[in-house]
């Protein structure tokens, strides 16, 4: 048996011609308020009767009354293209300004550094949208699980999104507390953390990170080993201030430890870098109020003012970087 593949037709068409009639209980009245003929408005009465398969009205040169058919017609018609006019309102409204939810899937290296400096500020600036920031450390599939946009390290977003920069370009830093490196050489070249115990990544595809370096030219993963395996930065940059061993992370998670003396930095001269963090979601076509709202805000925040660019082309993974950020 063939298959109809066309959209089905006719489902609510005259129902708000309908709706007139009933109300002012004249076609002529009716017609003047839809702004059509008298004519439209009996043709549009007429083909919804021929679909109900009843008479909705009765009609004489003086009056037009609603028959039982009708009447039961109204009853269940009113509220249900009254709700339907409320929800296009409601569409609507999300579409004309920043209100609604808005769904953020992020990292949760991701919040300490660059969401909880905003988040007050746009929830104060924006009290309509409700903002909810739903920590991952694995890829979302953003349309899928119902969310406005994500933020990612720019290597992990697929070719077909729509890119924002939130940060600049940075290193991939290999840090270590001075209690772990109280009695131990310092690593001066990549294959003397062989000797060293390294905190690792495990990828969101389930696999191990190996370290990724730039020495010269060429890029080198190291494969390292040690006591503890996480699924996340910040937890690796904590163990190593711990004194659990050497971790290696992005640079602005360990800048503040490093900073007060927590960690020390080292290797530098064969750290990779990596594009740097960014927000994407899937077009410029999907993209309503709230979630351009929240844009704007991160760029007037920013000291280094993020910029909207091409889709997602050209962002190269450094080698051995982990797929969970």
């Amino acid at each position: 048996m063939k298959q109809n593949f066309t959209v089905r037709h006719g489902a609510v068409d005259g129902v708000e011609t309908f709706l007139s009639v009933a109300r002012h209980r004249s076609f002529r009245r009716a017609a003047a308020e839809l702004g059509v003929t008298p004519s439209a408005i009996s043709q549009a009465v007429r083909a919804l009767e021929a679909r109900v398969g009843a008479a909705l009205f009765s009609r004489t040169t003086r009056s037009v009354g609603l028959t039982e058919a009708g009447e039961r017609f109204l009853s269940r018609a009113k509220p249900a293209f009254e709700e339907l006019v409320a929800a296009g309102d409601a569409a609507r409204d999300l579409g004309q300004r920043p209100t609604g939810l808005l769904r953020l899937s992020v990292p949760r290296a991701v919040v300490p550094l660059l969401l909880e400096p905003v988040i007050a500020s746009f929830c104060r600036a924006y009290p309509e949208v409700e903002l909810e920031i739903a920590a991952s450390e694995g890829l979302t599939d953003l349309a899928a699980e119902g969310f406005d946009a994500g933020i990612r390290l720019g290597q992990f977003i697929a070719p077909d999104m729509v890119a924002v920069r939130l940060t600049p370009p940075f290193p991939f830093v290999v840090v270590g507390s001075p209690d772990y490196l109280r009695g131990r050489t310092p690593p001066e070249r990549i294959d003397d953390l062989r000797g060293h115990s390294c905190l690792r990544m495990r990828r969101s595809n389930g696999s191990i990170a190996p370290w990724p370096f730039v020495d010269g030219n060429k890029a080198v993963e190291a494969i390292v080993s040690g006591p503890l395996i996480a699924h996340d930065y910040p937890t690796l940059v904590g163990a190593a201030i711990d004194g659990l061993g050497l971790a290696q992370v992005p640079g602005p998670l360990a800048k503040a430890p490093i900073a007060d003396g927590r960690l020390q930095a080292l290797l530098t001269s064969f750290a990779v870098t990596a594009p740097g963090v960014f927000l994407y979601h899937p077009g410029r076509r999907q993209v309503l109020p709230k979630l351009r709202a929240f844009i704007e805000h991160v760029k007037h925040q920013s000291t280094d003012p993020p910029h909207e660019g091409a889709r997602a082309k050209g962002r190269r993974k450094p080698d051995g970087a982990s797929g969970s950020s």
